[in-house]
């Protein structure tokens, strides 16, 4: 055994805390522009759609899913400071991209589409992130490195609304730079902010982060990343067959996980437009402060997990976050009778819509009466008539939309983490770098099939279909969890170097 002396432990844990950072950049690199997105495109392009913003939030997780296995398998082989610094230096020149979507005379919205996407491919370092905590820990230390790791990522999810909601003070016009025909309002100072913060990662890893590996009872070991060390020089406890069901069967479940909370965060400024005729500017103002409440306590909900899960198990853990989140969506299906305002003055050519028995007896000249004072104001608000659910669908309460974001605030955090931590466990001490790029690559998914299933379902069906199909999705991924149980065990554990 090689004993960890104690400068190695120092610079092992320093190296960790480098990759917190990247966790936290990363995410807040997706949620500095989250709830921004939609009026923005709106403004730059008004030939976009809800159905084209669900491709525009799902293009960073495409970038990232095609990212995440090449950067786990270039960390598997060479120094992780390589694809951690490219990937950095990718989603720093994206901001800085997406910071001038503004300026072509068309098709503004495919070059946000391609800016969102570099930086989601940039985003893929999470994989090489994951992979070092996970060969840089011992089985004891693992639980609580994975949740300080989401803890990191979800103050990004914090920070970037609240860096957002800060931004808007500057407005929508705010100033123009001629000279390099940059605009710094409310939509581009954030992924400016972003890029910086990036720029300082790239410091910090070639100013601090170093190579380290310790196996599951936390011995130094040798690692296939050290420069000038021969290939696949390791321990003989990596010997042992993985257990490939344990591990598709994490993936599916992470890409439930993702999946579902990829709706919430997408649907959140469309629906309060919609429901309680906020403007762009009040939908990413109040939906930035409601975000963050949940982010802080999403974070609480992590550093309860560390203690909680060296009682119950993580599998436990996981199964009471899943029947959380599924509590979630439940509440916010349509319930009341009360129907949402309408955004009357999308009706083209004076067109009446019919929907009720009461609206086919209401005289035209009360209807062109409903137009006047929406005609007037500078920016519709209310529910657009030309998505029909809207004449006979119960509206969301906000008492709904808050608990609702209570609870899923609370079981997504709880999911995220223990679906990391029993991933590692199951892998063991082999090189984790392709694996964690196949789970990224399958939380990726999600992100994008999430964003499309909902804009697409819920702009024709609207709320009480798309709410419904995720409680169904949840139950089923609750039935495949019951399923794989016992096998969801740390793979030391299955071969017999130590007890659970």
């Amino acid at each position: 055994d090689v004993v960890e002396t104690q400068e190695h432990y120092k610079s092992r844990w320093r190296s960790i805390w480098i990759m917190y950072l990247t966790m936290f950049l990363s995410s807040v690199g997706f949620s500095i522009v989250i709830m921004s997105v939609w009026p923005y495109l709106q403004k730059i392009d008004p030939t976009a759609d809800a159905s084209f913003l669900g491709w525009i939030i799902a293009s960073y997780s495409i970038g990232q899913m095609v990212a995440s296995p090449l950067f786990g398998l270039w960390s598997n082989y060479r120094p992780r400071r390589e694809p951690l610094v490219i990937s950095t230096a990718i989603s720093v020149a994206a901001n800085c991209l997406y910071a001038y979507v503004h300026v072509p005379h068309s098709h503004n919205k495919y070059y946000m589409l391609t800016a969102r996407a570099l930086v989601g491919f940039g985003a893929g370092n999470v994989a090489v992130v994951r992979s070092y905590i996970a060969g840089a820990t011992s089985l004891t230390e693992r639980t609580s490195a994975m949740a300080n790791t989401s803890a990191c990522q979800a103050v990004g999810f914090i920070l970037g609304p609240v860096f957002q909601t800060c931004f808007t003070l500057i407005g929508e016009e705010g100033v123009t730079w001629k000279l390099i025909h940059l605009q710094l309002n409310m939509y581009t100072a954030p992924v400016l902010f972003g890029a910086l913060l990036g720029v300082i990662n790239i410091i910090l890893i070639f100013a601090i982060f170093r190579e380290h590996r310790v196996d599951d009872m936390g011995r130094q070991c040798k690692s296939v990343n050290f420069e000038g060390e021969e290939r696949g020089v390791l321990d003989q406890d990596t010997e042992g067959n993985v257990d490939h069901v344990a591990v598709v069967a994490i993936n599916l479940l992470f890409f439930v996980i993702l999946f579902v909370f990829a709706v919430f965060e997408t649907i959140a400024t469309p629906l309060t437009m919609d429901m309680y005729s906020w403007t762009r500017k009040e939908a990413v103002f109040y939906n930035g402060i409601i975000l963050s409440v949940v982010g802080i306590e999403s974070v609480i909900v992590f550093m309860v997990v560390k203690m909680l899960s060296k009682r119950t198990g993580e599998r436990a853990i996981l199964h009471g976050g899943l029947l959380v989140v599924l509590v979630g969506f439940f509440i916010l299906l349509p319930w009341g009778k009360k129907l949402p305002n309408i955004q009357w003055e999308e009706i083209k050519n004076n067109s009446i819509p019919r929907t009720t028995s009461t609206e086919m007896l209401m005289p035209f000249w009360s209807l062109q009466a409903m137009q006047l004072p929406s005609n007037r104001t500078a920016e519709p608000v209310g529910c657009p008539v030309t998505q029909s659910w809207c004449l006979n669908t119960p509206m969301i309460y906000l008492a709904q939309y808050i608990t609702s974001d209570i609870l899923i605030g609370l079981g997504y955090p709880v999911c995220n983490v223990m679906s990391y931590t029993l991933y590692s466990k199951v892998l063991g001490p082999k090189p984790q770098g392709v694996y964690m790029g196949w789970l990224t690559a399958s939380g990726s998914g999600a992100r994008i099939l999430g964003p499309v299933f909902v804009s697409q379902i819920y702009t024709h069906l609207g709320p009480r279909w798309a709410f419904s199909l995720i409680c169904g999705v949840v139950v089923v991924s609750l039935l495949l969890l019951e399923i794989v149980y016992k096998r969801l065990i740390a793979f030391s554990v299955r071969h017999g170097r130590m007890q659970e």
